[in-house]
C-alpha cells in the first residue's frame, strides 16, 4: 500500500507523545496510514503491534467505506486504487506483486469485488476467479462454479456478493445468482472448504411476511420489461426466496436494463445492488466530435416490504444534480446499502475523460449528500473494474 503523502518527518516528533495520545491518533488514520507508519520506528510499531489496538482500531475501521478503482495493465503492473469517506486522498494497493505469480504474462483480468481484506479478480482467458487476502498476502484460484470455467463477461455485478468474514477472519463467502436449466438458483462458494454449493430458490408463498429484515442478502438474476427476478436470502431462512418486484417506471414507459448506458441507448440507466435501484435519467446532447448524453434526473427506488414491487424512495435535489451533471458518452455504476445508508458511485467517459461521483443517500433521514473525491488522473485510463467495499482491517 502506498501514499502520496509524505509521513516520515511528523512521525518522529509523533513518537514523543504520551503512549495514550498516540493511540487516540493513530486510531483516527486509515489502514494504508497505519501501514507506512508501523515501519518508522520501534514505539510506533509496538503500540500498533498491541492486541487491545487492533482490536479498537478493527472495531472503528469496520463501519468505514472504500470505493476502489482497478486499472487495467498486465499483472506485473497491477494497481488498485482506493479511496474512503475518512480520508482525503487516493492510496494505491499494490496488488501486483500477489497476482503476478499466480496470472500468466498476457492475461486479462477484471475486479469483480471486495470486502474487507478479500478482493476478487476475474480472469477471461483461463476463465477463472483469483481471490486476493491483503491480510495474509497470498492469492487463491477459486474452483469453477457448479455452471463451469466463466469468462469476465459472464460475472454481473448486481448478481454477485462477497462477505468477508469477521475483522482479522481468513474467512469469506462468494455468492451469485444465475438461471440454471429457466430456474433461479444460488451459488455459494466457501472459502472454509474450499467447495461450492447451489441451491434452488423457493417461489415466495402468497401470505408470506415482509421479506425485507435487516441481514437479507439480494441478488439480482435477470430485469425483464416491466419485472425483475430477484433472490433474497435471509440470515433466518435455509433456502434463497425467488422475489418478482413488478416495475411501473413512476409513469414513464421504460424498460429495466442492465446498469451500462451509452449514447445511443435509451435515456434511462438502471444501477442496482442490495434490493435498491438508481435510476438515471437523461437527454442527448451534442458534443464536439459526437453525440452525448446529460443525466437530468437521479431516482432512488426500493424494494417494498413484501418484495412484490419495486417503490420510489427519494431523488437527487436538482440544485446538487445540477453541480454534478456533466456529459457522458458511456456510464455506469455500483450501489451498496450498509447500515441504513445507500451509496452510489457513478462512472463516466467523456471523450476519453474518465469522471467519478459519489452519492449517499440515508434513510433516516431522508438527506442526499456529495462525497467529495480528490483529483485522480483518469484520462486515457483503461478502467477494468470498480466496487463499493466495507473497511479494512489491522492485520
Amino acid at each position: 500500500m502506498d501514499g502520496s503523502r509524505n509521513l516520515t518527518s511528523n512521525s518522529l516528533g509523533l513518537c514523543l507523545l504520551p503512549s495514550e495520545l498516540i493511540q487516540e491518533i493513530l486510531l483516527r488514520l486509515v489502514l494504508p496510514e497505519i501501514i507506512r507508519l508501523r515501519t518508522v520506528c520501534k514505539t510506533l510499531t509496538s503500540v500498533i503491534s498491541a492486541e487491545d489496538f487492533r482490536r479498537e482500531y478493527n472495531s472503528r475501521s469496520s463501519s468505514d467505506s472504500w470505493l476502489f478503482v482497478y486499472k487495467k495493465r498486465s499483472p506485473r503492473n497491477s494497481l488498485l486504487h482506493g479511496f474512503t469517506d475518512r480520508s482525503d486522498r487516493w492510496f494505491k494497493l499494490q496488488v501486483a506483486e500477489f497476482l503476478f505469480p499466480a496470472v500468466p504474462p498476457g492475461e486479462d483480468l477484471y475486479f469483480l469485488t471486495a470486502s474487507g481484506n478479500f478482493f476478487l479478480f476475474a480472469s477471461n482467458n483461463r476463465r477463472e476467479v483469483i481471490a486476493v487476502n491483503l491480510k495474509s498476502n497470498t492469492v487463491k484460484r477459486i474452483p469453477p462454479s457448479p455452471l463451469g470455467p466463466r469468462g469476465t463477461s459472464s460475472w454481473r455485478r448486481s448478481g454477485l456478493k462477497l462477505i468477508a468474514g469477521p475483522p482479522g477472519s481468513d474467512r469469506f463467502q462468494f455468492l451469485f445468482a444465475d438461471l440454471y436449466e429457466n430456474r433461479p438458483t444460488l451459488f455459494v462458494y466457501g472459502s472454509e472448504t474450499d467447495t461450492w454449493r447451489s441451491m434452488e430458490a423457493i417461489e415466495r408463498e402468497t401470505n408470506q411476511p415482509g421479506v425485507t429484515e435487516k441481514g437479507t442478502v439480494f441478488l439480482s438474476v435477470v430485469h425483464r420489461r416491466t419485472e425483475s427476478v430477484v433472490i433474497a436470502l435471509g440470515p433466518e431462512r435455509e433456502k434463497p426466496m425467488v422475489l418478482r418486484p413488478r416495475f411501473d417506471g413512476g409513469g414513464v414507459e421504460e424498460r429495466l436494463a442492465v446498469g451500462f448506458g451509452t449514447a445511443d441507448a435509451s435515456d434511462q440507466l438502471h444501477v442496482y445492488g442490495d434490493g435498491d435501484m438508481v435510476i438515471i435519467r437523461s437527454e442527448l446532447v451534442h458534443g464536439r466530435t459526437r453525440k452525448m448524453r446529460m443525466f437530468t434526473c437521479i431516482e432512488l427506488w426500493r424494494l417494498s416490504v413484501d418484495g412484490r414491487v419495486w417503490e420510489l424512495v427519494s431523488k437527487v435535489p436538482s440544485g446538487l444534480v445540477n453541480r454534478i451533471k456533466k456529459a457522458y458518452g458511456v456510464m455506469t455504476g455500483c450501489l451498496e446499502e450498509r447500515d441504513g445508508i445507500i451509496r452510489v458511485v457513478l462512472v463516466s467517459n467523456c471523450e476519453g475523460l474518465w469522471d467519478l461521483i459519489w452519492l449517499t443517500y440515508d434513510l433516516r433521514m431522508g438527506n442526499w449528500a456529495l462525497v467529495p473525491l480528490p483529483e485522480f488522473r483518469m484520462e486515457g485510463l483503461n478502467m477494468a473494474g470498480i466496487a463499493l467495499s466495507s473497511g479494512l482491517s489491522l492485520f
